[in-house]
């Protein structure tokens, strides 16, 4: 339609979904120092996920906490 802007839909290829094995968190907290938008820590500095569907502005960062947690408790899905 002419004057009515395009609608952009996020769908699951664009979106990114996080999940995190707290049983397994070994409490590090390289996930908080890389992506603290995200991930934060209770008072055993188990891993608490903040946001599970985080903007674009994070993923990289998101990312970079999967890659940094050594007890490879967060997964990502989607982006």
């Amino acid at each position: 339609m002419i004057g009515v802007p395009d609608q952009i839909e996020e769908n699951e290829e664009t979106q990114m979904r996080v999940e995190v094995d707290a049983d397994k968190c070994i409490g590090s907290g390289a996930c908080v120092i890389a992506c603290p938008e995200v991930f934060s820590q209770d008072e055993g500095g188990v891993v608490i996920l903040l946001e599970a569907t985080p903007p674009a502005d994070v993923h990289e960062r998101v990312r970079e906490a999967v890659r940094a947690c050594p007890a490879e408790v967060i997964t990502v899905e989607g982006e």
